[in-house]
């Protein structure tokens, strides 16, 4: 079965996660937790100084999800990649506004029969620290005539 995508395949994305990012994010999502948007709040707190939501630095990792899909659809003229979810999610480090974090995504499984395929999530921030990893589980349903890439 051709997936469109090899074991070892990735994806990278970098970013610098800027004020606009955290209050547009915590707008969307109504999470309006002082951490992300108050400074003198955080000043005397925590960190001493505002954090990036952890969900933020997660949704980074679906551009990379998405970055593998794009290349599958050239590839493969038999399946069509869906997210099913992400596991063991797991938030190591703080990231401060100011902060780049590069999201890598590695293919490391295609399972025929299930159709599906995991991959590791890492991102690391500017110092090559690690601040969030995770799993991410991809269904891969047959094209339909006409569907994007078929």
């Amino acid at each position: 079965m051709d997936f469109g995508v090899t074991i070892g395949e990735t994806a990278t994305f970098s970013k610098t996660v800027g004020e606009s990012d955290v209050y547009l994010f915590a707008g969307i999502t109504g999470d309006l937790f002082p951490n992300h948007v108050n400074e003198d709040f955080m000043k005397k707190r925590g960190f001493g100084r505002r954090i990036a939501h952890g969900a933020l630095i997660l949704a980074y990792s679906s551009t990379t999800s998405s970055m593998i899909s794009a290349r599958s659809l050239d590839k493969s003229d038999q399946l069509f990649p869906v997210s099913l979810g992400y596991d063991h999610v797991r938030f190591l480090k703080p990231v401060f506004l100011g902060d780049t974090v590069t999201v890598r995504y590695t293919v490391e499984t295609l399972d025929s029969e299930r159709r599906r395929s995991t991959a590791r999530i890492e991102a690391v921030n500017q110092d090559n620290e690690l601040v969030m990893v995770a799993q991410h589980i991809m269904k891969w349903v047959e094209k339909r005539e006409g569907q994007i890439g078929g």
